[in-house]
């Protein structure tokens, strides 16, 4: 059993009160909209969703930091979950299903002599599609309705870029950080592409369904929970860089065999 069992636990409660705050709001012809700063949507249901994750846990883990995209960073000490509270805002508010709560802890390592932060739990649950995924370190990665009710995700074995499927989000970002032609390179040498966008590609790469997805442009909690869960099942999960984890503001995950070929058509 994992070390992180009863905080695997605690995040399907998390992801239960979330799903019932962000499922009563969907499609809800009165939902309140807001344009941030930096002109992405935010929902009423995204801060009530988070408010509700950080009641939570001030309860179960008092003593635990707290990072979420509505409401910043609170707290300080080894231990910090990571919070967006809906991946996929701008689906939510147009009536697309697409959209999931995405709910990690993050530990302090040393690595190298360094200290850094390493995410130990995954929980991803989208319940406009009726799905949910997580994982543990040292546990695997699963899928289902609930831990008692779980298949284990294994990434695929595809090993030739020509007979890969590759999963995006868009053109635009790859464009504006000049890495374009190698994007589209990529599109043409690989066996398929899909543009799906946010969390589900890398839920589809944890489950063998995609080969390798990547995007150019991401927050630490677009991306910790999504991880540990592409990691659990067998798969890698790095920035553009090539560097392990949720750290570079970009992500490549993969099923492992293709993924130093992957971060070599998307790298600069």
């Amino acid at each position: 059993m994992s070390d992180y069992h009863d905080d695997l636990r605690l995040a399907h409660v998390l992801a239960d009160a979330a799903d019932a705050a962000t499922m009563d709001r969907f499609k809800a012809l009165d939902l309140k909209v807001e344009t941030k700063p930096d002109m992405t949507p935010v929902s009423e249901a995204d801060k009530a969703a988070e408010e509700l994750i950080r009641g939570h846990l001030q309860r179960a883990r008092p003593r635990d930091a707290v990072l979420g995209e509505e409401f910043g960073s609170e707290g300080t000490g080894p231990r910090r979950w990571i919070i967006d509270p809906i991946d996929g805002t701008k689906n939510y508010v147009r009536g697309v299903p697409v959209w999931a709560t995405l709910i990690a802890l993050m530990v302090q390592v040393e690595e190298e002599g360094r200290i850094g932060w390493e995410p130990v739990v995954g929980v991803v649950s989208a319940p406009a599609l009726n799905r949910r995924w997580w994982a543990a370190k040292g546990s695997g990665a699963y899928t289902g309705r609930s831990l008692m009710s779980a298949t284990q995700l294994t990434v695929s074995r595809v090993g030739r870029i020509e007979d890969a499927s590759f999963a995006y989000s868009s053109l635009t970002g790859w464009e504006e950080r000049g890495l374009l032609p190698g994007f589209l390179e990529l599109t043409r040498d690989c066996w398929r592409t899909r543009g799906y966008g946010d969390f589900w590609p890398y839920m589809m790469v944890a489950e063998g369904a995609v080969d390798m997805c990547a995007e150019p442009e991401l927050s630490l909690w677009d991306m910790a929970a999504n991880a540990v869960i592409v990691e659990e099942a067998g798969g890698r999960f790095t920035g553009l860089d090539g560097r392990r984890g949720p750290h570079s503001g970009d992500a490549a995950a993969s099923n492992g065999l293709l993924h130093d070929e992957l971060l070599g058509y998307l790298r600069a």
